[in-house]
């Protein structure tokens, strides 16, 4: 499944300290990509140049593992690269995941990074294949 333009959403979803981010789209990579852009959401609104392209692969026997392992490999990237990411291609079939992000390197006077996201939990994971056709992924992040 590779990631599409149409109906793509994500959003933030308030849970005690922390912070929970879903994605919402036509695939399961769809959904995967854009809770992508709710985490990166989460540590600024300002503005990120897709400049740089990096690789990200996971695998887990679950898609509700899978997407614990690709939120956590992002966080990994942005902790050790310095980097936020504005645009993700993801191609994925639950078990396997093969993704580019694109992004550049934080800079803290125009990013403003309101938080440090430390990882990605399995409190509220879900991922879901929706009623009406799409997939949603859900989780919550430690802040």
């Amino acid at each position: 499944m590779h990631s599409t333009q149409q109906s793509l959403r994500w959003w933030h979803f308030p849970h005690d300290a922390d912070i929970g981010v879903a994605g919402e789209g036509a695939t399961l990579a769809d959904a995967f990509a854009q809770a992508a852009h709710a985490l990166m959401a989460v540590i600024t609104d300002a503005a990120i140049e897709p400049r740089e392209r990096i690789v990200i692969s996971c695998e887990a026997p679950t898609p509700e593992l899978l997407f614990v392992d690709w939120l956590n490999a992002l966080i990994y990237e942005v902790a050790t690269r310095g980097m936020l990411f504005a645009r993700f291609d993801v191609t994925t079939d639950g078990q396997r995941l093969h993704a580019a992000a694109w992004g550049e390197p934080l800079d803290r006077k125009r990013h403003r990074p309101a938080v440090e996201v430390k990882g990605a939990t399995y409190t509220a994971l879900a991922v879901e294949q929706l009623a009406g056709g799409g997939y949603r992924a859900q989780c919550v992040v430690d802040v």
